[in-house]
């Protein structure tokens, strides 16, 4: 435990091959880091996308609401009655074209 405290393993005759091992260890160490900086950058950004799409659905929420609202027959009518049209009196017919077979 001493020889670890003094240093005195990093000085030796046989020192190389635990400097070969210290730096083995810090390079796996570094690849652990960038490793986790990496997972935690996309991590982020896949909330940031998670946010981005709960902003869009809403929008298209929104937007379906109101077209429906723009559909409807009444809001037709309203706007158009500015206009001077209005419903038909006699309702629709169906049109039917017989075509002779051979």
């Amino acid at each position: 435990m001493y020889n670890i405290l003094k240093g005195t393993f990093l000085v030796s005759d046989g020192a190389f091959k635990n400097w070969r091992l210290i730096f083995f260890f810090l390079a796996l160490a570094i690849i652990m880091i960038a490793s986790s900086h990496s997972a935690d950058g996309k991590v982020h950004k896949i909330a940031r996308l998670s946010e981005h799409v709960k902003a869009l659905r809403s929008s298209y929420v929104e937007t379906r609401a109101q077209l429906m609202e723009l559909k409807m027959e009444s809001v037709i009518r309203k706007r158009l009655a500015d206009q001077g049209v209005k419903p038909s009196s006699n309702p629709p017919f169906k049109i039917i074209i017989k075509t002779k077979s051979n």
